[in-house]
């Protein structure tokens, strides 16, 4: 590691003379959002981390960048925003929850993002913006814009599994990022040092191919040029670079981190480093400021900052009208026009669709583990690759973090992935790029802007298949504000349903079924998508409704069938749409049928997606008319390999007709 001297910051005294005044707004702007939390009462509530002693990294990095470079921070990003070039005022009242902030309150401290400039966003999950700055990546590829992305974690982010995951993805595809690792020597309240063998963190990247160099980032010159040649580098086609840059941590983990963990002696080398102190130094040496200019420098940023908070802290709080906007996005409506009629397997109505949006949108990329050469696990993109080039439709690492976060990261950057996670299993490792990352972006923005991203998964047993490649997680899903789900249960919807949700401007999740993979029937061809939310009545019935979706709809709709032969004229509606859900189609189908309702699902009984249902359709109805409403489930057990043992848990034909059949007021028949 080198810094530069006293004579050799003569060469750039200008820059080093706006790098110390930026390094003491930085920490006057953050000193004085501490002190607002830490009033009786507090002016500010919340937790805050700040960057205290990490203030040349971001300056320096700007620096060494293009103007139109971007930017993924951690929650400890105020420097990076400011740095970046967004409003100072904007970022201080984001802060303190203010209406004119950057997120108008929505965001805070810890969560400020702004995709639509350079400055992507802060992450308050730790190491999750490394596979959202790969997502940025590829899409900066795709569109040729020759931009480079900086993505940042702390020292401790090291050890998340998605950091290694965005090192697998960022070197395989040779994507233009540079990871940043600020290195303060605390992994949150833990030594750094208790948490790694390796004295010099970056060595982790060389198992990757990725390079890496060690350097002090507490100086901004050397920041600035260290980044310099790593962002040429990426830019050029090289491939990703990790500069790990070793800074003090002059303050807490957080505002009301009392650090009573950590050594006075441990404080007092931080303090050694002060980045604003060993620079003005280096200043005063080279003669080129008095101990008193560099005083008057703090004391004008200090003043900045009290202009800056006294005009934050007096202007209005967020109100309460609009809170419930930019959830989703505002509902559309409209019919597609059909251009054609074609017989097909459920798996060739997906692989046609996907098709149909390669054709229809440049934008839209198609990827995944095996999607690529190998045209998928269950052929959904076969002959994708070859159509339309490996530029758009290629293979992932094994790595669902990486493959989710990138579709955030590009989706949020102007492109349209669909991508697919294999099984829905494999989902729970990598639900935090979906629940925490996808479902945010357009409620803290406050629809500025969104991300517009499919993901294709399939769910259900089948014979054989084991207990962590049967489950039915809907429900999860759809109880996630931001979130679109959708359930195929034949070719025909298939195809519709994963066009539909590639034309909307949310992320969306669809469900598919392996175990109706092959069944056939007639897919309409359509030029356009139907919009969201639209449910699909199988059939009309007077006596009781059945409403499902997913695999158990074709099995309600023999049941009905077997009950029309004894006089029962049982409805099936296919909902077709978890979130949002057509209300409209379930007040029809429940009143037609006298209130005599049976919901239907293979998921698990506990926590189903039929409680949802059946409350919902209470608050619709319970009013006007009676209401008898019963619910169909697999039993609440883990999913066996067996057979035999699986056609015992899960609802079938016959014992959805005996519980129709009982709400119609009719016998049961036995099994």
């Amino acid at each position: 590691m080198t810094s530069t001297n006293s004579s050799a910051i003569l060469s750039d005294a200008s820059y080093a003379r706006h790098s110390l005044a930026q390094i003491a707004f930085i920490r006057a702007f953050e000193a004085k959002a501490l002190a607002l939390t830490q009033t009786k009462p507090p002016s500010v509530l919340g937790s805050m981390h700040f960057c205290a002693g990490q203030e040349a990294v971001p300056l320096g990095a700007v620096a060494g960048l293009r103007d139109d470079d971007q930017i993924v921070c951690t929650y400890r990003g105020h420097g990076w925003a400011i740095a970046s070039g967004l409003d100072p005022r904007a970022v201080f009242a984001e802060i303190c929850q203010k209406a004119e902030g950057i997120n108008g309150g929505r965001a805070g401290s810890a969560l400020m993002m702004a995709p639509d400039t350079r400055f992507i966003g802060e992450n308050s999950i730790v190491g999750a913006g490394t596979t959202i700055a790969c997502g940025v990546a590829m899409a900066n590829l795709h569109k040729g814009n020759g931009r480079v992305v900086v993505v940042t974690i702390g020292d401790g982010a090291l050890n998340q599994g998605a950091v290694s995951e965005a090192f697998a993805l960022a070197a395989a595809r040779k994507l233009p990022v540079i990871f940043v690792v600020e290195n303060n020597g605390w992994s949150e309240m833990t030594s750094t040092d208790d948490m790694f063998l390796a004295k010099r963190l970056a060595q982790r990247t060389a198992g990757y191919g990725i390079p890496s160099a060690t350097i002090h980032g507490t100086d901004p010159i050397v920041v600035r040029d260290s980044f310099a040649i790593a962002a040429e580098r990426a830019r050029n086609g090289d491939g990703p670079v990790l500069l790990e840059c070793r800074v003090p941590r002059l303050w807490g983990h957080y505002n009301r981190d009392m650090e009573h963990y950590r050594s006075k002696e441990d404080r007092r080398k931080a303090e050694q480093i002060d980045p604003f102190i060993t620079l003005s130094q280096r200043m005063i040496d080279a003669g080129l400021m008095t101990e008193r200019e560099v005083e008057e420098l703090r004391e004008e940023e200090e003043r900045k900052v009290e202009r800056i908070a006294d005009v934050v802290m007096a202007s209005p709080d967020p109100v309460p009208e609009g809170l419930l906007d930019h959830v989703v996005a505002a509902p559309t409506d409209g019919r597609p026009r059909v251009t054609g009629t074609k017989e097909m397997s459920f798996i060739e109505a997906v692989n046609a669709a996907l098709r149909a949006e390669l054709d229809n949108d440049e934008a839209v990329i198609v990827y995944g583990e095996d999607v690529g050469k190998g045209g998928g696990i269950f052929a959904a993109s076969r002959n994708l690759q070859r159509e339309y080039g490996a530029h758009r439709v290629f293979d992932t690492p094994i790595a669902e973090n990486a493959i989710l976060g990138s579709a955030v990261g590009a989706a949020i950057s102007g492109l349209k992935p669909i991508v697919e996670i294999m099984w829905a299993d494999f989902l729970f490792v990598a639900l935090d790029q979906l629940v925490n990352q996808a479902s945010n972006i357009r409620y803290i923005t406050g629809g500025k802007s969104g991300a517009p991203m499919v993901v294709r998964t399939q769910q259900g047993a089948t014979p054989g298949s084991c207990a962590q490649h049967s489950q039915s997680i809907e429900a999860m899903l759809a109880h996630v504000p931001g979130l679109k789900v959708a359930l195929a249960s034949s070719a025909t919807d298939a195809y519709a349903l994963l066009r539909a949700a590639s034309a909307d401007p949310d992320p969306v999740i669809v469900i598919e079924a392996r175990g109706l993979y092959q069944v056939r029937s007639t897919v309409e061809l359509t030029e356009g998508a139907e919009p969201v939310g639209k449910a699909r009545l199988r059939r009309p019935g007077k006596d009781v409704a059945i409403i499902s979706w997913g695999t158990m709809v074709d099995p309600a709709e023999a049941a009905a069938e077997a009950l029309a032969e004894e006089g029962i004229d049982a409805a099936v509606l296919d909902l077709r749409w978890l979130n949002p859900i057509d209300e409209e189609a379930l007040a029809h189908v429940v009143g037609e049928a006298g209130g005599r309702v049976l919901i239907v699902h293979e998921a698990v009984r506990t926590g189903g997606f039929a409680g949802e249902i059946g409350f919902r359709i209470q608050e619709l109805l319970g009013e006007r008319m009676a209401l008898s409403v019963r619910r169909l489930a697999t039993m609440d057990t883990r999913i066996p390999a067996s057979p035999v043992l699986q056609a015992a848990v899960i609802p079938n034909a016959r014992s959805i007709a005996n519980v129709a059949r009982a709400l119609a007021g009719k016998r049961m028949i036995a099994a």
